[in-house]
């Protein structure tokens, strides 16, 4: 695309009195009011996923209708999809066992024949694991460049021993340390436990936070009876820090998280999305199914890890039509985000939980497309904070309808214009749109014009 000429009037941007943000070349996507400093008919808008198939039926006689707690990595051209084989036993119970599941595409899934352990009455399965672990074992692709071959994978599993106030953690038992060099063959790194402070019935995962260079892990709590997430760091995966309680905005009401399922965003990891499993303990709405709660998926992000913003109090997946998602423990969101296309990434939520034909389906979103900044037809804008402008151009991720449009200023403290673009309409992913090689170094703001438009993300380049 052709970039728009720069105009410059000759005043001053390096005098803006606030003190800019410096976004470098990352991107930075609208999900939350991070870069805005006032907005005027336009609105933070949470964008729905489209479901899509189902990848996987969990029928075989290791798994069963209790399976749980997916996990996606992808390794290249591989996609590995890892689960736990359940048949409705108790939460300690050694029979538990690990699955995997391959694809190259993230759409088909085989089980491979591993030949590793026993289950179902046959070795000729897809078990990497078996035990107490597997209850909850929680595998990740290592981005610690430091990492050893043989831990590339690393995995979190484990649960508190029965006894009383083991939800306040204060039974023996917790979080195990696993590596692996391939995936398949896993080793635990320690004998004993490498956290201990929390309730741990749920999917405790873990991953590499490459903008602080040390590993974070998500772990469950209970926190005034009500199901919570507590964040952990370390430098070598089996020191952790003692965990710290997520926090949230005065207003946001207080729910069960009953998983967590967060990851860094994959074009901007400096950013935490989490899809928590929502849970609502009381609702009974198939009374022929025993067990009550109904549940949906939700959205939230992090800057840090532990102060979390919610703008979002609706749901990101609903139950839909389906009866069968309207029992106890559905609608879980696994762990992980596959690059699926250059536009699209895809996630997986369970379904029909407690139901012979139990499974996981692939939900598609926009790349970076999980919220944005929109305008409906009427119009709008919104002026960000003051930035540093860090490249020669501004690149964009946006969509607008066949009448709408997206169109941008540069202006200094006073709301003088510095460069500016016409008028732009489209549906695009990362295109420039402002040649800014003479402002580059210097601080202004961007006056953001929409119109039956929604824009997902920005950032500077060179």
């Amino acid at each position: 695309m052709k970039l728009v000429p720069f105009l410059f009037f000759g005043l001053s941007v390096g005098a803006i009195a606030a003190e800019p943000i410096d976004i470098g070349s990352r991107w930075e996507l609208f999900v939350d009011d991070f870069l805005v400093s006032q907005k005027s008919g336009v609105e933070l808008k949470l964008q729905e996923p489209v479901k899509r198939e189902i990848v996987l039926t969990t029928d075989k006689p290791w798994e069963g209708i209790t399976c749980a707690y997916f996990s996606v990595i992808q390794d290249g051209k591989k996609v590995l999809l890892y689960y736990r084989g359940s048949s409705g036993g108790s939460d300690h119970s050694d029979a538990q066992v690990t699955c995997v599941a391959e694809s190259t595409d993230g759409i088909h899934f085989t089980r491979p024949k591993l030949g590793l352990i026993e289950a179902g009455g046959t070795k000729d399965n897809n078990v990497i694991w078996r035990g107490v672990e597997s209850h909850n074992f929680s595998p990740f692709l290592d981005a610690n460049p430091a990492a050893k071959p043989d831990e590339r994978y690393k995995a979190l599993g484990g649960v508190k021993q029965p006894g009383k106030n083991w939800h306040q953690g204060e039974t023996p038992g917790g979080l195990y340390a696993f590596a692996s060099a391939d995936g398949i063959h896993w080793k635990k790194m320690r004998d004993t436990p490498v956290i201990t402070k929390g309730a741990f019935d749920s999917q405790n995962l873990a991953f590499f936070d490459t903008t602080r260079n040390r590993y974070a892990c998500f772990s469950r709590i209970f926190l005034n009876k009500v199901r919570a997430v507590q964040s952990h760091h370390s430098t070598d995966f089996l020191a952790w820090s003692d965990g710290v309680p997520h926090e949230y905005a005065e207003g946001v009401p207080w729910e069960h998280f009953y998983t967590s399922a967060t990851v860094p965003c994959p074009t901007a990891p400096h950013l935490f999305l989490s899809f928590p499993k929502r849970f609502m303990t009381a609702r009974h709405k198939v009374p022929e199914h025993k067990d009550k709660g109904v549940s949906d998926a939700v959205f939230m992000t992090s800057r840090d890890g532990v102060h979390w913003d919610r703008p979002f109090l609706e749901a990101w997946v609903r139950p839909g039509p389906d009866l069968q998602n309207w029992t106890d423990r559905n609608n879980m969101t696994a762990n992980g985000i596959i690059e699926s296309s250059d536009t699209e990434w895809s996630l997986y939520i369970s379904e029909h939980y407690r139901h012979p034909d139990h499974r996981i389906r692939r939900l598609s979103v926009r790349k970076q497309g999980f919220a944005s900044m929109h305008a409906n037809a009427q119009g709008g804008s919104f002026t960000t904070k003051p930035l540093k402008i860090t490249g020669s151009k501004l690149l964009l991720n946006y969509a607008t309808s066949a009448a709408g449009s997206v169109q941008i200023d540069v202006i200094d403290e006073a709301g003088q214009v510095l460069a500016a673009m016409d008028e732009l309409y489209g549906d695009e992913f990362e295109t420039p749109v402002l040649d800014l090689s003479k402002l580059k170094g210097k601080t202004a703001q961007l006056r953001v014009k929409l119109k039956d438009a929604d824009l997902f993300a920005l950032r500077f380049a060179d």
